[in-house]
């Protein structure tokens, strides 16, 4: 019995993700491309996660290994379900020694071109998660790095949970962009330098048409992060509710505001 309600645990970040990118498919056909390629992901993704728990990779030997296994599975979800333009990039496929020069890119934290960044992290993200305290070995973090407290990565999205009593406030939450670990940051506070001027930090949001979302900017770094509030939408899942904030990202963008990291269709 304790190693069935294990196994479900684990699965449950994906039922909820499928759900979720469901529910907002039928809201928003504006991301309806968006949408499709990431649910088509996610079976790749759980498959990965499952395979990666089972085989627990050495960090040292993760590159290599997503490259092997994971990375064909996104190539080919990729060109069944994205955009024309990178399905048809990604037709002839990608040769596994160049899919460890990206995905080792990735993991160091390197800039690349876009496809090659969409590949490389599509194909981490879930070895990554499955990993969890070990993924710390296998990313390049510098010093004093304010970033994830396990990979170094810098934060995808924030969130704003609901509180267990009616009188606590609940804490802020950032999710990693490499990782998917979470940690706690002060509300009032820039997550990309620490700013904590509250008239430099500017909130762009459409309470009619996103509810649950607003963009947290600093006028300071010129950079904002989507922010998910479950507490106005319970059913909300941080990672795939920032998938269809790109509005916000657009206004926010033509103010002279840059997304601490473009996420995973790099939006942003």
């Amino acid at each position: 019995m304790a190693r069935l309600a294990v196994a479900s645990t684990e699965l449950s970040p994906w039922a909820d993700r499928r759900r979720r990118t469901r529910q907002l498919l039928e809201r928003h056909a504006f991301a309806d491309q968006i949408l499709r390629l990431y649910s088509a992901l996610l079976d790749v993704q759980e498959r990965a996660f499952l395979a990666a728990l089972r085989d627990r990779p050495e960090p040292a030997t993760l590159a290599p290994y997503v490259a092997r296994h994971v990375t064909a599975g996104v190539v080919e979800a990729t060109a069944l379900a994205g955009p024309p333009a990178l399905a048809a990039t990604l037709r002839d496929g990608v040769e596994e020694a160049a899919a460890v020069g990206m995905i080792a890119a990735w993991l160091a934290g390197e800039r690349q071109p876009p496809v090659d960044e969409y590949l490389a992290r599509a194909a981490t993200a879930p070895v990554l998660e499955a990993l969890g305290p070990v993924a710390r070995a296998a990313c390049r973090r510098s010093d004093g790095d304010s970033g994830c407290p396990r990979c170094g990565g810098p934060p995808q999205v924030s969130c704003l949970p609901e509180a267990g009593e009616s009188l606590v406030s609940a804490p802020r939450v950032l999710l990693c962009g490499r990782c998917a670990e979470s940690w706690v940051h002060p509300r009032m506070t820039c997550a990309g330098c620490g700013e904590q001027t509250t008239a430099r930090l500017p909130i762009f949001a459409d309470a009619e048409q996103f509810p649950q979302l607003r963009a947290d900017a600093c006028e300071t770094c010129r950079r904002y992060l989507i922010t998910v509030d479950v507490r106005k939408d319970p059913e909300a899942v941080p990672i795939v509710d920032e998938l269809v904030a790109l509005p916000l990202d657009l206004y926010a963008q033509e103010r002279g505001f840059a997304k601490i990291l473009p996420n995973l269709m790099a939006i942003g």
